[in-house]
């Protein structure tokens, strides 16, 4: 280093602010800081509370037809009298779920509480589980039915 560079002041250390470019000395950079510390803001308004409503239908529904209704759809009384199966396997993959799941002990229970969670039937999950163990076939003829006039 020469004598020159030594002797050069230490002010020549700039503040480059990296938002706006702009370059300061130190002392410079102080006195903003300073003064921005004393600014006061005035609030001319208070915050506003912004409420979002949303209305949920909690509307129930009954069956459309009833447990014993089977002669209402002969085509699907017929189905579930001879191939219950078959039957089973179309409401299920109606309701979305895997065509194996009427092979499942108590299943069948869970289809009618779904069925009747989608289409907001009123009912329990202990209504489901007296009809799908007293009359099966005739719960499987209603929820096809259901599942044919919802759908």
């Amino acid at each position: 280093m020469t004598a020159e560079q030594l002797s050069e002041p230490a002010s020549t250390c700039l503040w480059i602010y990296p938002w706006t470019g702009e370059a300061v000395g130190p002392h410079q950079h102080y006195q903003e800081r300073s003064a921005m510390a004393f600014q006061s803001n005035v609030i001319s308004s208070q915050p506003q509370v912004t409420v979002t409503q949303y209305t949920v239908s909690s509307a129930r529904s009954e069956w459309n037809s009833n447990v014993c209704d089977c002669c209402d759809d002969c085509g699907i009384c017929l189905c579930a009298t001879f191939i219950p199966c078959i039957l089973g396997c179309k409401v299920a993959q109606d309701n979305g779920d895997s065509c194996c799941v009427p092979c499942l002990p108590g299943a069948m229970i869970a289809l009618r509480t779904s069925i009747r969670s989608r289409y907001q039937i009123e009912g329990s999950v202990c209504d489901d589980w007296v009809v799908m163990a007293c009359l099966p076939l005739c719960g499987l003829c209603q929820m096809a039915r259901e599942q044919k006039i919802r759908q």
